[in-house]
């Protein structure tokens, strides 16, 4: 190579590049018009069961959503979905979400200032009595260790024009174990009251000559209401479901039930042995078996979740529960709370003076007893304690059933 000159492989040499490098092409894939047909029916056949899916979803679901009364979304949805097959869903839903009432420890302020019947001041329907209050319940047996101030006594909440108690309310804590929590029971003097079973719109459902909600004229003289048994359809409550002359499913023989008479009077004990249809029978509503009959509870203490006392969330024996009893001398009690087991709710029924008793609905969202000033211009509706439905439940349509109670 002479000196100076250029290297024909030099950085600016472009006679002889280096040949660039061949991308790559994926192979064209080429479907046969059978393949590509097939593809297609697929895809429409997916998305035909998607729109059959959400129609059916939409026009099911739309009379839960839309339907009045004061029951939550959540809880709307969550009785959609067990009416149309989707219960393993909210009860996958309600475990995965649900805590547990805490055992051991001990009552806040607020708690033991509602033992002694104070709560957060004044009754609203507190008055004076003018004479000396006759015809009293028995105050409760503790049902922990080392009672405290109140506990398990008796506070009258409205009178009669006579100034005789014919509404109390007590509050204990329900068992040795959960002593954090409290237990809530109302005394009903029947001699003084009046009992009317109202239906809801979805259970039973159908039309009613009581309507499903209190207002008007019945709220004069209203002094509580409080919530009814399981759903009848399905059967989840088990048992039947008559009033005026109707039977929206069908008495079961052996099972608790309310029985409603023409003059008012409410009796709870065993359908087919206890009580019977008679001419005086207006209304039966059944849920279940007894908890408390003959004085004596029916209930193990192992029972807890199940067909024969309600599935509750995560399978836990200890919930939101609401029963119903009669005393020897004819009166009524109600118990509820948010940490009660089918057994400590029987011996609560049994503690405060039932000698028949039954379990009514259970879970947060149903159940719920509230006190009114008989006013019909302004029923000033009060909650026995603060469970999730709101104060005035029922003085709008509500979905299910419910008992409303009143002065004679």
């Amino acid at each position: 190579m002479p000196h100076g000159s250029l290297s024909t492989r030099g950085r600016g040499d472009t006679e002889n590049p280096d040949p660039p490098r061949k991308q790559r092409r994926r192979p064209r894939l080429v479907r046969s018009p059978r393949v590509r047909r097939t593809i297609k029916w697929v895809f429409r056949s997916v998305l035909a069961v998607v729109l059959v899916i959400a129609v059916y979803v939409g026009v099911t679901i739309y009379p839960y959503l839309s339907g009045p009364g004061t029951d939550s979304v959540s809880a709307r949805v969550a009785e959609w979905a067990r009416d149309h097959h989707f219960s393993w869903a909210v009860t996958w839903l309600e475990n995965e979400t649900y805590t547990p009432p805490p055992t051991g420890g001990a009552l806040s302020a607020a708690q033991r200032k509602a033992l002694l019947g104070q709560g957060t001041g004044p009754h609203p329907h507190y008055t004076a009595p003018a004479t000396v209050p006759v015809d009293l319940p028995v105050n409760i047996s503790a049902q922990a260790a080392n009672p405290l101030p109140g506990e398990g006594v008796w506070h009258p909440v409205k009178y009669d024009a006579a100034g005789n108690p014919v509404l109390e309310e007590a509050a204990l804590r329900p068992d040795a174990q959960h002593t954090s929590e409290l237990a809530y029971v109302a005394w009903m003097n029947q001699q003084a009251l009046t009992f009317t079973l109202q239906p809801g719109y979805q259970q039973p459902g159908g039309s009613w000559p009581v309507p499903d909600s209190v207002s008007g004229a019945a709220l004069k003289g209203l002094v509580a209401t409080f919530n009814g048994g399981f759903k009848v359809h399905p059967d989840d409550a088990l048992g039947g479901y008559y009033a005026n002359g109707i039977t929206a499913a069908p008495l079961v023989p052996g099972k608790a039930a309310e029985v409603y008479y023409r003059d008012g009077s409410l009796k709870i004990g065993v359908w087919g042995s206890d009580l019977t249809m008679t001419p005086d029978v207006l209304a039966v509503r059944e849920n279940l078996s007894p908890l408390v009959s003959g004085g004596a509870v029916q209930v193990s203490a192992s029972a807890g979740s199940g067909t024969q006392w309600g599935y509750t969330i995560n399978n836990n024996f200890f919930i939101a529960r609401s029963g119903v009893g009669m005393t020897a001398s004819g009166d009524i009690v109600y118990v509820s709370g948010a940490a009660l087991s089918v057994a400590t709710l029987a011996q609560l029924l049994k503690a405060a003076g039932a000698v028949s008793a039954m379990e009514l609905d259970i879970n947060p969202d149903w159940v719920s007893f509230m006190s009114y000033s008989g006013n019909a211009a302004s029923p000033d509706p009060v909650k026995l304690w603060n469970f999730v439905q709101p104060a005035d439940r029922y003085l709008q349509p509500a979905s299910r059933d419910f008992v409303s109670v009143h002065l004679r």
